[in-house]
């Protein structure tokens, strides 16, 4: 080979060098990041502390390694099911009467169990961890002998020239070698660019042997290429993600191609690199919206029990109702998936919080209502003290008043203790019945009287009827009427339902009768008093009670008509009051003329005697 040749050879393989370093480079930075996938999966949480502790048996008896997000999942759920069995625990010891401060949890028979499973899982751990450490140092120390050589490689054309083979071997071994420490893997690759970029800048190859070296390099980036594109009909997004990234490992460490290709080849494998992670972050999006609405319907059912008006709540009844609502909304908490990652805990925190002051408020009513029924039940002892007193009394009228405010107080109080509401209640409305019973058997005469009345003023309201129908009352007309008055008021008590309903016809017909005799109100509160007179005790009482009340209100005159001489009415409001003063006084005369009448009639009653 002449010079001329050679120089282009050197030429050619340095660039060829430099493309493959930048085609390389490419490749690394067009490489989605490594993602710790399991992170982003939802993770299956078992529901009972059995299921929890069965799984975590499962994982480490399990060869493979246990990922830490389900055992962090794991823990948190068998002590999240701990924790609400507890508290549980704690509302039926309360609601059953019981002191929260007395209140001792039930020892928790699995928990040694899941700490030893746990332990297990840990030790293995750290195990596997250890040898993966030892491993990466081994791996950085046969990187860093590989490195070494490929320096000494690359010292001068001849070396490069004569040891292609090994460097190809090296190479080969570095690819083997994938784990090392995180924090030296940057700086390798760096050197490793860097010695091969020297390497090439001195190797002399022929042609013929640089076309084969591309060929092979092209026929494994196209079966690259052919393998992310089928990813794309991958059922499994997650599963074609991770296997992308390998794919890209692998291209990133295949050497270059022939320069013309270069270009076409690497976009090829970069769009179907683009397809696989668009479905991929896709895929994550509709999770994270569906999360979203997890979110958003959690919150709903926090608000619902957030704002229950507890006030409302005072019987049994409402909180039992109420107490099936929550337990409605736990079921549906338990159908829908989960909330995104950062607010997982915090949603299903205030949940829980929201429950647990509606049991906390539930417990302190049922613990007031009972303290409330012990006192409600002694204040029913008294009661039926009283009323067993007073059953064999036989004063009808006051014993029979006495009871029915002792059962009007007995509405007014609260339950009592189901075990002794039937008892005291019967024990109460026996010593009730009691009386009643004898108290009926004892005014079953008093009764057959009362008909009779009954029967009596219905004649006398028949009279007056009559009376009423004539077109032209009789002169005696009067007279008759008062003597009808007369006789109703000698007769005695009507039946107690019958009464009101006879008042009313009485009165009714009355005043018809004194309208149609064209009679004054004065004229008929005369008239009711000639009926009465004498009827209602001392005649010579009753004439001093109307002298004082004659005199009384003379001086009440007098002191409103010395009170008008003060007042002006050249204001609205001084001539409404002056009005007022002159209607009072008016009325004042009528009545003292009617009391003037009164006396002259007692008068006149006093001389016939």
């Amino acid at each position: 080979m002449n010079s001329k040749t050679e120089s282009d050879t050197k030429t050619s393989n340095m660039m060829d060098s430099q493309e493959t370093l930048q085609t390389e480079e490419n490749v690394t930075e067009n490489v989605a990041p490594e993602v710790n996938e399991t992170e982003n999966q939802t993770i299956e949480v078992p529901q009972t502390q059995e299921e929890v502790v069965a799984r975590v048996k499962e994982l480490a008896e399990a060869d493979a390694p246990a990922e830490k997000q389900e055992l962090d999942a794991l823990k948190q759920a068998f002590y999240k099911i701990h924790k609400a069995n507890v508290a549980a625990a704690r509302a039926q010891f309360i609601e059953n009467g019981g002191e929260s401060e007395a209140f001792l949890p039930a020892p928790n028979v699995l928990e040694d169990d899941f700490k030893a499973a746990m332990n297990v899982i840990k030790q293995k751990r750290a195990e596997l961890q250890a040898e993966l450490d030892r491993q990466k140092e081994e791996n950085l120390q046969k990187k860093q002998e590989i490195l070494e050589r490929i320096k000494v490689l690359s010292a001068t054309p001849e070396e490069a020239n004569q040891a292609y083979k090994e460097f190809k071997e090296l190479q080969n071994q570095w690819k083997e070698l994938t784990l090392v420490p995180a924090e030296k893997a940057n700086e390798l690759w760096k050197t490793y660019q860097l010695y091969v970029e020297q390497y090439y800048d001195q190797l002399k190859l022929n042609n013929e042997f640089r076309e084969y070296d591309f060929k092979k390099n092209l026929e494994i980036k196209t079966r690259l290429c052919e393998t992310a594109e089928k990813l794309n009909e991958e059922a499994d997004v997650i599963s074609a993600f991770q296997q992308l990234q390998a794919l890209h490992q692998e291209f990133k460490e295949t050497g270059p191609v022939a320069k013309e290709l270069r270009e076409e080849i690497w976009t090829r494998f970069k769009t179907a690199s683009t397809t696989v992670n668009r479905r991929h972050q896709q895929h994550f999006e509709a999770l994270k919206e569906k999360e979203q609405r997890n979110l958003d319907e959690k919150t709903v059912i926090c608000e619902i029990v957030e704002t229950m008006e507890y006030d409302t709540f005072t019987t049994f009844q409402d909180w039992e109702n109420k107490t099936q609502e929550v337990i409605a909304l736990q079921a549906k908490w338990k159908t829908i998936g989960y909330a995104p990652q950062k607010m997982n805990v915090k949603i299903f925190e205030r949940f829980r919080s929201a429950c647990d002051e509606f049991f906390k408020r539930k417990a302190e009513f049922f613990k007031s209502v009972k303290e409330n029924m012990s006192g409600n039940l002694e204040k029913k002892k008294e009661l039926c003290e009283k009323a067993e007193a007073l059953k064999d009394s036989t004063d009808w009228k006051t014993t029979a008043e006495v009871l029915s405010k002792l059962q009007k107080e007995w509405k007014t109080i609260g339950p009592v203790p189901k075990k002794y509401s039937e008892m005291i209640w019967k024990r109460f409305i026996g010593a009730c019945d009691y009386f009643f019973d004898q108290k009926n058997k004892a005014t079953s005469s008093q009764r057959s009287v009362e008909q009779e009345n009954m029967v009596l003023k219905k004649e006398i309201i028949e009279k007056l009827n009559a009376i009423n129908a004539q077109e032209t009352p009789e002169e005696d007309a009067d007279n008759t009427i008062r003597e009808l008055m007369k006789e109703w008021n000698t007769i005695g008590h009507v039946p107690f339902k019958e009464k009101d309903k006879l008042y009313k016809q009485y009165h009714a017909i009355i005043d018809k009768l004194f309208d149609k005799l064209n009679l004054s109100a004065s004229q008929k509160k005369l008239s009711n008093f000639k009926s009465n007179i004498g009827k209602e005790g001392n005649i010579y009482r009753e004439r001093e009670k109307l002298v004082r009340a004659y005199e009384n209100m003379k001086n009440e005159i007098q002191t409103y008509e010395n009170n008008l001489g003060f007042l002006t009415s050249s204001s609205k409001k001084g001539s409404n009051l002056v009005t007022e003063m002159n209607r009072k006084v008016e009325k004042l005369k009528a009545d003292l003329e009617l009391i003037l009448k009164k006396i002259e009639i007692i008068d006149q009653s006093m001389s016939k005697e």
